[in-house]
């Protein structure tokens, strides 16, 4: 009989590089895996019309929304128990599982109530054209049905994931997607659906995804969720909101931004709101990867620093970054190059395909700078340093994009828009370098002090 990993000791002891691939890689499945819903069903639309394609992009925002209180509850919870687990403090991270997982449904629920019951409002809020709004609302109103299955699966996810778990997040994750992967056409194109047969795929896939989550926390040596551990606590509260918010600012901001963006390109038609939704659907599934590789390096960050290993926590931290820049540089060299082809694979409108590609090459110029800007925001995130956390995680579609939206466009026009997001990561590099810095500096103190 196989002997179980011991996942303290695995964490704590064994080679960085062993570490880091070993929870990176079923990590960055898990997260292509997430990516692939949208990515999905923009393909598949893609052989309808332009409109459709634009209400999937327009539905992204709301999406990302509901992706962002999954991963609030998920990271909240989760980096807590990462660090009381570190720290051999079971009884509270199990306490922990069990609170996150309660709140994160119940708030996946109030969504999707106040989502039906201002649809048409909600729809129009996003950035839909009057050509657009009827689509949108078709797709968007059976998509917000799953929100609570949506934001559980998130949570139970990251719960695993932060206990070093990440074989059976990853297995919880992909039976969804797979299942996805299959309805999607199946409803789309056999059963000539439209864009309602790609959200139904998208709600049946994500329920099913969630049972499966639920049934793997009770594998292994997963924490088990049960009810009676559920403890809504002020101390419980602040843990969850200290580690949660800078995933809430990243994911919250990547909606507004999403907004901000679909209502700058519908100035200059439906064409170019599509072109700029597949292109951040391409970024998004290519950022999976070192979100993924930032995600692997948290167990080990949180394990490590709950036993004031700092020195294997930078280590750590500097392996991922030289791993993730290596990765988006290559991306960035063929999204450059190849920019109409990859554009065309998802709507071969001449319109679409020419401000897709355009957009596709400024948004890969900034490509390289963008893994030490997700792993800054994750190492502030586990380390329990919120202020600088929001920071980094605010920076790129929020505290630097919003300004631009407004600013580059009346300077440049639609490639004003296109250009946005690469001038927002430069900016957003330029703060993470010094604050990944000072943290590094906050430990090498506290390792002093403590002599």
């Amino acid at each position: 009989m196989k002997k179980q990993r011991d996942n303290y000791t695995f964490l704590t002891h064994a080679p960085v590089h062993r570490v880091i691939f070993t929870m990176a890689i079923p990590t960055i499945i898990s997260m292509l895996s997430t990516s692939m819903y949208n990515l999905a069903d923009t393909y598949f639309v893609g052989s309808i019309n332009t409109q459709s394609v634009a209400a999937v992009g327009v539905s992204f925002a709301m999406m990302a929304v509901i992706q962002a209180v999954g991963f609030f509850y998920g990271h909240g919870a989760g980096n807590y128990i990462s660090r009381q687990l570190g720290a051999k403090e079971v009884e509270k991270a199990q306490k922990m599982a069990a609170t996150g997982f309660v709140l994160s449904f119940l708030t996946g629920l109030l969504i999707a109530i106040l989502g039906q019951l201002f649809l048409t409002q909600l729809c129009l809020l996003l950035g839909s054209t009057p050509t657009i709004l009827p689509y949108t609302e078709r797709y968007l109103g059976i998509i917000l049905l799953g929100a609570p299955f949506m934001t559980t699966s998130l949570t139970l996810n990251n719960l695993m994931r932060f206990q070093g778990n990440t074989m059976y997040a990853m297995k919880g994750i992909m039976s969804g997607v797979l299942l996805n992967l299959i309805l999607a056409p199946l409803l789309i194109l056999y059963f000539a659906l439209g864009i309602t047969g790609a959200a139904i795929a998208t709600l049946i896939s994500q329920c099913f995804g969630c049972a499966m989550l639920f049934w793997m926390t009770h594998k292994g040596q997963n924490i088990r969720i049960h009810l009676k551990n559920f403890t809504p606590s002020k101390a419980f509260a602040k843990e969850i909101i200290f580690g949660g918010t800078p995933s809430l600012s990243r994911q919250g901001l990547g909606s507004i931004s999403t907004l901000m963006l679909n209502v700058a390109a519908g100035a200059y038609g439906d064409a170019a709101i599509a072109g700029m939704s597949i292109v951040t659907r391409i970024a998004f599934f290519t950022y999976a990867v070192v979100i993924g590789l930032g995600q692997g390096f948290q167990p080990l960050c949180g394990f490590c620093y709950g036993a004031k290993l700092y020195a294997r926590v930078r280590d750590a931290f500097y392996f991922c970054i030289k791993c993730g820049t290596v990765f988006l540089s290559a991306c960035a060299f063929i999204g450059f190059l190849f920019s109409e082809n990859i554009v065309e694979v998802f709507r071969s409108d001449p319109d679409v395909v020419a401000v897709g590609s355009v957009a596709l090459k400024w948004q890969v110029i900034s490509f390289p700078l963008v893994a030490t800007i997700v792993l800054t925001n994750m190492l502030m995130q586990t380390i329990r340093k919120p202020v600088r956390a929001n920071l980094v995680a605010a920076a790129r579609s929020g505290l630097f994009f919003i300004p631009l939206i407004f600013i580059l466009p009346h300077f440049f026009g639609l490639l004003g828009v296109e250009m946005c997001q690469a001038c927002a990561d430069f900016c957003s590099f330029s703060m993470a370098v010094p604050i990944a810095w000072s943290a590094f500096k906050d430990m090498r103190r506290e390792k002093n002090q403590g002599r």
